[in-house]
C-alpha cells in the first residue's frame, strides 16, 4: 500500500522541482524528504528518482505515478469537505491567499459578512501574488484564495487547483493631466503607442502585474522604459500625477485618483477567480468565503 504522505512529497517534487525547495515548503529537513521518498520507493517496487550528484529527476514511473496521486488527494480533500459539512458547517480557520487591491475592496466586506452568518468560523488573511498561490494551496498553507490574470498574461492550468470564476475589471491607462509635474514624452492620445518613448512604472520584476504590462507594451510594438518599480497602485497613482511616467492600472486600484491623473480606458481586461484545491470546492467553509465575496462585491464589479 502507497503512504499518502509520501504520494504528497512526490507530488511537491514534481512541482518545486528540487528536495531542498519541498522540504522549505513543508517544514521537513532535506534528509526527512529524501528518507520519506526513498520509502516511496520501496512501496512502489520501482525507481521514482535518477539522482544526478546533488539533483534529482522524476522517472516516467514517478510522473505516471503523481497524476495518480492527484486523482487520490483530490478525492481526500472532497472526503474531508463533506465529513466538515455533516460536523457543523463554516467553523475553524480559514487561511485566505488575496491580492493588495482585492485585499483593500473585495475582502473587508466579505469578511463582515462571514462574521454575521458565521461566528464560529476564523477568517485568516494573508497577501501573497497569484503566481505564488498554486504552491501555497498544494502545501496546505492557504484554504482557498482570489487569484487574478490578464488578457496578456492568462492563468497556466494548475495541477491539484481548482477556481471558479468571480469578476471581471477594466484596465486603465493612467497619465498625467497637461501642466502636472515635468513633460514626458509626446501628446497623450490615451494608447499605450503615444508613450513608446517615454517613461513607465511597472509592478515590481516577477508579478504578474509586471508582465502584463511587459506584454502589453511589446503588443504595441515597443518595450517600455522603465523608471519605476512599486506595486502600490496608490503610490504608482501618485507619481503618475507627479509626472514621473505612465502606468496600466485595474479599475479596482482607481478608488481615489488623483485630480492630476487621466485616464483611458483600454480595450483588455483583468479577471479574478476564487481558487482552492481539488475536491475542496464543497468544503463548508470555501464555499462559504465564496459565497460571502460575490455577495459583497461592487455594484461596479457585479455589472463587470
Amino acid at each position: 500500500m502507497l503512504d499518502v504522505r509520501r504520494l504528497r512529497l512526490l507530488r511537491e517534487l514534481a512541482h518545486r522541482g528540487t528536495i531542498a525547495a519541498v522540504a522549505e515548503a513543508l517544514a521537513f529537513s532535506p534528509s526527512a524528504v529524501s528518507q520519506q521518498l526513498t520509502a516511496l520507493e520501496r512501496e512502489a517496487g520501482v525507481a521514482l528518482l535518477e539522482r544526478t550528484g546533488r539533483r534529482v529527476a522524476l522517472t516516467p514511473a514517478a510522473h505516471g505515478l503523481v497524476r495518480h496521486a492527484e486523482t487520490v488527494l483530490a478525492v481526500l480533500e472532497a472526503a474531508s469537505a463533506e465529513l466538515a459539512g455533516a460536523r457543523r458547517g463554516p467553523a475553524g480557520p480559514l487561511r485566505i491567499g488575496t491580492f493588495p487591491s482585492a485585499a483593500r475592496v473585495v475582502i473587508p466586506p466579505a469578511l463582515v459578512l462571514l462574521a454575521e452568518r458565521w461566528p464560529e468560523l476564523e477568517p485568516m488573511v494573508a497577501e501573497v501574488d497569484p503566481a505564488g498561490v498554486a504552491d501555497l494551496l498544494r502545501a496546505g498553507e492557504l484554504d482557498v484564495a482570489l487569484v487574478h490574470d490578464y488578457d496578456f498574461v492568462p492563468a497556466p492550468a494548475e495541477p491539484g487547483i481548482a477556481s471558479e470564476p468571480l469578476f471581471a475589471e477594466a484596465m486603465y491607462l493612467a497619465t498625467a493631466e497637461p501642466g502636472a509635474g515635468p513633460a514626458d514624452g509626446p501628446p497623450d492620445d490615451g494608447t499605450l503607442g503615444a508613450h513608446a518613448e517615454g517613461s513607465w512604472i511597472l509592478a515590481t520584476h516577477g508579478t504578474l502585474c509586471h508582465a502584463m504590462a511587459i506584454r502589453a507594451c511589446q503588443a504595441a510594438g515597443f518595450t517600455p522604459r522603465i523608471r519605476h518599480r512599486v506595486d502600490d497602485f496608490d503610490t504608482v497613482l501618485a507619481l503618475v500625477a507627479a509626472g514621473q511616467g505612465v502606468a496600466l492600472v485595474p479599475e479596482l486600484g482607481l478608488l481615489a485618483p488623483p485630480p492630476a491623473v487621466r485616464l483611458h480606458r483600454l480595450p483588455m481586461s483583468r479577471r479574478t477567480t476564487v481558487a482552492f484545491r481539488h475536491g475542496a470546492g464543497g468544503h463548508p467553509a470555501v464555499a462559504a468565503f465564496g459565497a460571502a465575496v460575490r455577495a459583497t462585491l461592487p455594484v461596479i464589479l457585479r455589472n463587470s
